[in-house]
């Protein structure tokens, strides 16, 4: 018979049995409900002993016994275990966050890159254009036949204009291609009509060189304005037109040039082809063009990661640019440089330009501290500006802005925009560099430095004495900064 089996028989025995259980507690620490020693006194009536029953009572308590063990031992490790658990179940969810974190900042940085670097999309499309004969250029061999010219890393901001960095043999340069006008175009499209040059027809076929010069020649002088030396500017960008320099422009040619000719950028390197401050154009095919590259961009400040720079403070973030920059005499060297700039584009040899997007992005300079204009799409010429906002509607002055820095006054009555820019070029860059020139300037220039950057901020553009007032703030900041500099190697 089993042991359970002798237990519940005698039990179930009319034997008055009394069995008692007492639970003694160890002093070594041992809480009270611990229980690790058990006395069990048997009781039998009338002193009889019944050596079933002792067997009985000994197989209960070895039951019990093997059910209190357990207990005994696993109540503190099931206390463990739970904490384990949490512990694991936190980490496992830390875990998936961390995960689920990380693939979406991967997606989206993905996302972004492929819809902004469509660089191959571009060099495919101006092959195939080189092979059929529509277009030609100085770098439609080297990009189509020989591989010669290398498109390296994206720096695209926006899907319609692709620039990459690159490399033409031993050159380094900056690669910028025009792609297909996109549905969120901005406010100044107008200003460069991408659909007319994206398409290649103009000149049509057929066309003579004299007609060509004269198509050319409108263009211009909607552009800049009825200069005087406007036949000067036609044979400037003529030259760059005869990409093989033959002496003859061939059809393909004359679709290259057009093109390019839509181009704010392509424009103002014709321009100022002969000026330091502006980056030399190695070659183009197409509307694709290859520019010098500038060394060191932006003009100062630290490029840093999107996401870092959301979790900056504004205040460190300019610490940290300051740190960054050069010494102070360089920088000064630097600030005179764009104030010459200012000179080139400021009735300059073919009319007048405008500076509609006065960023640090849009500046670099070289090793010797030379500023060079690395970002030239914004900077308009004041004839085609003028135009544009002539027939632009308007409710608020709001409407009336181009870029990010030119904007005009809305005129009520007619519910059109006025033609005058409210800040001159100068006053913008002058609120560019304050900050820049006054930390770390010396203390014997740094009160008259403020004082001269303060007024040039303040110059208005409809002022009736605005050329005088230009002119004598920019001679003023250039000749402070000059004779600081001048003894020192840096000048």
């Amino acid at each position: 018979m089993s042991c359970r089996c002798l237990v519940g028989y005698y039990l179930t025995r009319a034997h008055p049995v009394d069995v008692r259980a007492d639970v003694a507690h160890r002093a070594l620490g041992a809480a009270p409900e611990e229980p690790h020693i058990l006395f069990f006194t048997i009781l039998f009536p009338h002193g009889e002993k019944d050596l079933g029953l002792v067997s009985a009572v000994r197989c209960g308590v070895s039951i019990m016994a093997r059910g209190l063990i357990p207990w005994i031992w696993l109540k503190r490790p099931v206390y463990i275990q739970a904490r384990f658990s949490y512990l694991h179940m936190k980490y496992l969810f830390c875990s998936w966050l961390a995960v689920f974190v990380g693939s979406w900042v991967v997606y989206v940085e993905y996302s972004s890159y492929t819809e902004l670097c469509r660089g191959h999309e571009c060099k495919n499309s101006i092959c195939d254009k080189f092979r059929k004969g529509v277009i030609d250029g100085s770098a439609c061999n080297s990009l189509c036949e020989k591989d010669g010219l290398y498109l390296g890393k994206c720096l695209s901001a926006k899907p319609s204009n692709q620039v990459y960095s690159g490399s033409w043999g031993d050159l380094e340069g900056i690669i910028k291609c025009q792609m297909e006008e996109d549905p969120h175009y901005d406010l100044g499209a107008e200003l460069e009509p991408r659909k007319e040059s994206a398409s290649f027809n103009r000149p049509t076929k057929g066309t003579s060189m004299e007609k060509f010069k004269e198509m050319v020649f409108s263009h211009l002088k909607a552009k800049v304005g009825d200069q005087a030396n406007l036949a000067d500017l036609v044979t400037l960008v003529l030259g760059v037109a005869d990409s093989n320099k033959d002496g003859q422009i061939s059809l393909s040619e004359a679709h290259s040039a057009w093109a390019l000719l839509q181009l704010n950028e392509f424009l103002l390197s014709v321009v100022l082809q002969d000026r330091e401050h502006t980056p030399r154009m190695i070659g183009f095919c197409g509307d694709l063009y290859v520019m010098e590259k500038v060394p060191y961009v932006p003009l100062y400040g630290v490029s840093l990661p999107w996401m870092v720079e959301l979790w900056i403070p504004a205040s460190l973030r300019r610490s940290i640019d300051q740190w960054a920059a050069p010494s102070w005499p360089r920088k000064a060297k630097i600030a005179i440089g764009l104030l010459e700039f200012i000179e080139d584009v400021f009735h300059g040899t073919f009319g007048s330009f405008l500076m509609c997007d006065v960023s640090v992005t849009g500046f670099g300079y070289t090793e010797r501290h030379d500023i060079k204009v690395v970002d030239a799409k914004r900077i308009v010429p004041e004839g085609a500006f003028q135009e544009a906002m002539r027939e632009r509607r308007c409710e608020e002055d709001s409407d009336c802005v181009y870029g990010r820095d030119c904007l005009t006054s809305c005129d009520l009555t007619k519910h059109r925009c006025t033609t005058e820019v409210m800040q001159p070029n100068l006053a913008k860059v002058c609120s560019t560099l304050k900050d820049y020139l006054l930390y770390g300037a010396p203390s014997d220039i740094k009160d008259e430095l403020e004082k001269q950057l303060y007024a040039c901020i303040a110059l208005k553009g409809a002022s009736e004495q605005m050329e005088m007032e230009h002119s004598l703030i920019l001679n003023n900041l250039k000749t402070l900064l000059w004779k600081k500099i001048s003894h020192t190697k840096d000048s």
